[in-house]
């Protein structure tokens, strides 16, 4: 039996051995392992920061010495591959962070939505930072539109809850989060991520919470359930690798 598997996430990767390299963390290390491939096929998907060929490059040589076979799904000028066979011929996608306003659009004009749906249904990992995190969900906060944060609720749905990235590092995350569920604005339940750490869903279950490192779980970064609840929002702290109730 398949089981479509997320990981939605605030991080991914730790510094590289120089200047403007990285490599990927704990997190990514065991969803490459996940895929149960001696080299597993990752599709990296920039389409939030405008396919920006730096970002492309810096992903490239970071999964590469991970020991992947590396491909690319680029929208500018034209889609560099037809999406579904690209995507679905995949062992992981990487989506990078940008605007997940842009991105949802573009997909949805390139139908590269239907394509990551097909591929999560054949059991490709769907991976992602920031906006490769807030468009798995219903929607979330984003700053997609300027300064100030604002609501985005045209996300794929592939898992029915809301989204919060950079939980612990960017000030409007936590209340604006909170108020939209309270107002259902957005779902009910939310689950938000601090800076390197990420969800692992599957189908639409939260079955882990998984870091880029070592952190305490008492006190390091964390993730959060955010429910609305008898007209009250409860935030429910989520410590990594600590069992998901």
């Amino acid at each position: 039996m398949t089981i479509r598997r997320i990981l939605a996430t605030s991080g991914g990767f730790n510094p590289g051995p120089v200047q403007q390299s990285v490599r990927v963390g704990t997190m990514l290390v065991d969803a490459l392992r996940a895929t149960e491939k001696a080299r597993p096929r990752v599709c990296l998907v920039l389409s939030a920061s405008g396919d920006a060929d730096s970002y492309y490059a810096m992903l490239y040589e970071a999964f590469n010495a991970a020991g992947c076979d590396v491909t690319q799904l680029r929208l500018f000028p034209q889609p560099s591959a037809p999406p579904e066979a690209r995507l679905a011929s995949s062992d992981l996608v990487w989506v990078g962070g940008g605007s997940v306003a842009n991105l949802l659009a573009l997909w949805r004009l390139h139908d590269v939505d239907e394509a990551m749906r097909v591929a999560w249904d054949r059991g490709v990992i769907l991976a992602g930072v920031s906006a490769g995190s807030l468009c798995w969900h219903v929607g979330g906060t984003t700053d997609s539109f300027g300064p100030d944060l604002r609501l985005i609720d045209s996300g794929l749905g592939l898992v029915p809850y809301a989204n919060g990235v950079h939980y612990d590092s960017e000030a409007q995350r936590r209340p604006l989060l909170h108020r939209l569920v309270a107002e259902g604005a957005l779902p009910p339940v939310a689950y938000a991520t601090d800076d390197h750490v990420g969800i692992w869903y599957e189908e639409d279950e939260v079955v882990r919470v998984v870091a880029d490192g070592d952190v305490n779980v008492d006190t390091g970064p964390a993730a959060y359930r955010i429910e609305s609840v008898a007209g009250d929002v409860v935030e429910t702290r989520l410590g990594v690798g600590q069992p998901i109730t």
